[in-house]
């Protein structure tokens, strides 16, 4: 029924511009930043921060066509539910500006655009991981799991921990432990992202009967898997230095304070879980921490902070054996 009024009044472009932006907001354009910034992330690591600039631009691209087609059917397979929602009601499908016809045919256009740059510029493993992804979003997440359990987040996140290893991949032709360790980390961090928001949006998503966690459990527990899952990250993201040596101080100066500020937002809102603007504050943070961690881990990867930690070390060294210690008589 609601399709069929949809279909019965269009909104209709007045101009390319707005054909443009429908299509870009098909793909969501904020999500797939976030994405990106895992996939740099990936690739500084796993090239010692010497990375290819135009292997960096061309695995950037195609996984921007990916995630691109990802969320295209995401839009696609949820237009019913999205019409219903306040909150998404205006995207593309829902509101008609957009057929479905052409927003699959968009979707499968960015797919070969993806899968073909990524073989004939980095490797087929990079290829064939991008796919992987495209096909866990839309088959596990958006099919499987988002309207049939809580746990939606947590293993449908397993999708979103892909691109740092799509970014190793790309750089290395294989995966090696501190890759996967990559995608544990964004594993670890999408539940208390998107439970933070789903309890933001708690009644949009009741009322069209999606069973996020805020929604079936309620406030108080979803606080609590965000305190949990914050606290895992912590020595998580300390894998990287021990003992998988690809990270050093500088990084783990950067991952413990990021981290201690996470656990510490996440344990005010389990003392405060009716609290949206509290929900909405480790919402915002989580966003940061994620850009600010893969920050840290492209500084620490380059060469010149490895010299600066080098004659930090030598000077350091030095200074000791200017002071001898003598056994006590």
């Amino acid at each position: 029924m609601q399709e069929t009024l949809l279909s019965a009044t269009p909104r209709r472009h007045e101009s390319l511009l707005q054909v443009v932006q429908s299509y870009v907001q098909l793909t969501k354009p904020r999500i797939i930043l976030l994405l990106l910034i895992t996939t740099a992330g990936g690739m500084w690591v796993a090239a010692n921060g010497q990375v290819d600039p135009f292997l960096l631009l061309v695995t950037l691209l195609s996984g921007t066509f990916a995630a691109g087609a990802a969320n295209t059917i995401n839009c696609l397979y949820d237009r019913d539910i999205d019409y219903i929602m306040e909150r998404t009601r205006h995207r593309p499908l829902p509101s008609g500006r957009v057929q479905p016809l052409h927003a699959l045919i968009f979707a499968i256009a960015l797919t070969v655009a993806s899968f073909t740059l990524l073989t004939v510029f980095a490797n087929l493993l990079a290829a064939g991981l991008a796919m992987s992804g495209i096909v866990c979003y839309v088959l596990v997440y958006t099919h499987w799991l988002k309207r049939h359990s809580t746990q939606n987040i947590v293993i449908g996140g397993a999708a979103g921990a892909i691109p740092p290893l799509v970014g190793w991949a790309a750089v290395t032709g294989d995966l090696s432990w501190a890759a996967w360790d990559l995608f544990a980390i964004i594993f670890f961090w999408t539940p208390p992202h998107f439970w933070a928001l789903a309890m933001m949006i708690r009644d949009d998503y009741a009322s069209v009967n999606v069973p996020m966690l805020p929604v079936v459990e309620g406030n108080e527990p979803t606080a609590r898997q965000i305190f949990y899952y914050t606290l895992a990250l912590i020595p998580i993201t300390l894998l990287l230095i021990y003992p998988l040596h690809v990270m050093g101080a500088v990084y783990g100066a950067i991952a413990l304070s990021l981290g201690a500020i996470f656990v510490y937002k996440s344990w005010k809102l389990v003392q405060t879980p009716s609290e949206l603007q509290m929900a909405r504050s480790v919402f915002k943070y989580s966003i940061l921490y994620l850009m600010l961690l893969c920050a840290g881990m492209g500084i620490d990867s380059l060469p010149v902070t490895h010299q600066l930690m080098a004659v930090l070390g030598d000077n350091l060294q030095t200074l000791v054996s200017m002071f001898p210690l003598h056994s006590a008589r």
